[in-house]
């Protein structure tokens, strides 16, 4: 084995990645399982069905017989707990890394004009379901089996800035960014690793509308603002967000990093006048 190989290889690792079935989690499903990982992809399947979406990773990554799908509501504990030992058992081993994936924003409006149930709705949604309820599951199953286990959570540009118009995601993001912290000094003296990637503008199916216009091709007025915001000029290319994942994920290579959240924003956050 290199010394590259050696640093971030994830043979042996068993990687939990909850939304599997949406952009950025399923992509960085491929970077793992290149890397040598068993994956388990978790999703309700509701527009995305967990078995297309891990027959998508395996061939995107090359790979035959490592990438798995459950289906399972994050936002049940009952249901994260059966999905944990389902996953270790179609993976053949425990899971020690856990993505979470789940989350995501639904519209733009006026702070005057806000509907509190849709506010709360995407709260549970990037608090709960994406981050509270399934590593609550996981940290206890790692305690128990005393498993050094490694979750990697999705924090955001607005866990920094927040964006016009998201007010819930705005909230739900920073709270993301504060529980990464919160957890990382909770769940450190069981050997257990909290950090985060926090992806800039990549271009999905959930926010393709809001930045490219879907007649012209050309941005809108939405994606030209971050564009000109953007020091890379450009929005990232899912595949750029493997690094740091692998990064996170290998004992090796980050084994005493913990609490800290990594920005891939082709210098979104650096941009000043």
């Amino acid at each position: 084995m290199s010394f590259i190989e050696s640093m971030f290889s994830l043979e042996g690792k068993t990687v939990v990645i909850t939304g599997g079935g949406g952009g950025i989690p399923g992509n960085l499903a491929i970077g793992f399982a290149k890397a040598g990982a068993a994956v388990v992809l978790w999703g309700r399947g509701t527009n995305h069905p967990m078995a297309e979406a891990a027959c998508r990773v395996s061939e995107a990554a090359g790979v035959e017989g490592r990438v798995f799908a459950v289906t399972v509501d994050t936002a049940s504990r009952e249901a994260c707990e059966a999905a944990i030992a389902e996953s270790e058992k179609l993976a053949g081993a425990a899971p020690d890394i856990l993505v979470n994936g789940v989350g995501g924003n639904r519209g733009k409006t006026a702070f005057v004009d806000m509907d509190e149930a849709l506010f709360r709705e995407i709260l549970d949604l990037n608090l709960l379901a994406g981050l509270v309820t399934p590593t609550k599951a996981f940290a206890r199953y790692w305690i128990k089996k005393s498993i050094k286990g490694c979750v990697i959570n999705m924090t955001s540009m607005t866990s920094y800035k927040a964006l016009s118009g998201t007010w819930a995601y705005d909230a739900a993001k920073a709270g993301v960014l504060n529980l990464n912290e919160a957890l990382a000094k909770e769940l450190a003296p069981h050997g257990i690793r909290v950090n985060a990637i926090a992806p800039g503008f990549f271009v999905g199916n959930q926010n393709r509308a809001l930045l490219i216009d879907e007649k012209t091709g050309d941005l809108t007025a939405r994606g030209t603002s971050i564009i000109s915001r953007t020091p890379f000029g450009r929005f990232g290319k899912f595949e750029e967000l493997w690094g740091a994942a692998l990064y996170l994920a290998s004992e090796a290579a980050s084994g005493f990093v913990t609490g800290v959240s990594i920005p891939v924003d082709g210098g979104y956050l650096a941009d000043n006048i």
